[in-house]
């Protein structure tokens, strides 16, 4: 059972950033593809960024030039730099594997890290 646990969340004001850490308990986890997801309340769970296994990103428009995703495979690390926030970035973010049809590896997610971007 891989276990998933995110970090690094909190309240920022607008145009504030935070770095995001996800550690990860997956066995091969260099040979997955990873992402960041984000679920704002009333809303579904989105995919805002990708980190492929050979280190290729993409981002979701709404988040493009602000967002940087990174990964640390010897850590076992998926990171997530967010700049520029703004209040729709609020939302708590969650990190999983990315299967090849895009779909999240692991059905179990783990508790998320709050984001709350307010003045």
């Amino acid at each position: 059972q891989v276990q998933l646990v995110e970090s690094g969340g909190g309240l920022v004001q607008p145009g504030g950033s935070l770095r995001l850490s996800c550690a990860a308990s997956a066995i091969f986890f260099s040979s997955y593809a990873w992402g960041w997801y984000r679920q704002a309340p009333g809303r579904q769970r989105e995919l805002v960024a990708t980190i492929t296994s050979e280190g290729i990103t993409e981002y979701a428009d709404s988040v493009k030039g602000r967002f940087t995703i990174s990964r640390d495979n010897g850590k076992k690390a998926v990171y997530l730099q967010l700049n520029s926030l703004n209040p729709e970035d609020t939302a708590v973010y969650y990190c999983n594997a990315r299967k090849g049809d895009g779909s999240p590896r692991y059905a179990s997610w783990g508790q998320g890290t709050q984001v709350t971007v307010s003045s």
